[in-house]
């Protein structure tokens, strides 16, 4: 095991500043490219994750406010507000995970659908078995749905 490999597995942080250090400098010949390249493919599949857990957390309400007009909420308004805002930085940051976004939504609208029910009592059944929401509207600062 050479240093870089050492200095990667017992402090990161360090491994990190010293790789941007060498790479800065133009000596990608010492640099830990192998480790490089792996840390950049996990930067990658965060930022998915990012993704399909944020949407998870929009689809919720959103199901919560069509389903149960009744029982609507400031909260449930809040958490709506909040998703599109920190998905809205996230899409800024990152536009080429706009193209995802209709397919992490079919990714992330089962999970909501479960956890809706959970927490509204209803049955899952009584949630549409697919997302209900286009990604422009669930996207979308001013839409909410209307009740079913």
């Amino acid at each position: 095991m050479n240093a870089a490999e050492t200095l990667y597995e017992q402090d990161f942080h360090a491994w990190t500043e010293e790789q941007a250090r060498l790479l800065r400098a133009g000596m990608t010949g010492r640099a830990d490219l192998a480790h490089i390249a792996e840390e950049i493919e996990t930067l990658g599949a965060s930022e998915r994750r990012e993704l399909e857990s944020r949407l998870k957390v929009l689809l919720q309400p959103l199901l919560k406010w069509r389903h149960q007009p009744e029982a609507r909420s400031t909260g449930w308004a809040g958490t709506i507000a909040e998703q599109r805002d920190q998905l809205d930085t996230l899409l800024r940051q990152s536009p080429s995970l706009c193209r995802l976004v209709p397919e992490y939504i079919g990714y992330a609208y089962p999970k909501a659908r479960r956890a809706a029910a959970l927490e509204t009592g209803l049955a899952r059944e009584a949630f549409p078995p697919t997302c209900p929401f286009t990604a422009e509207q669930a996207l979308d600062p001013d839409f909410l749905p209307g009740a079913v």
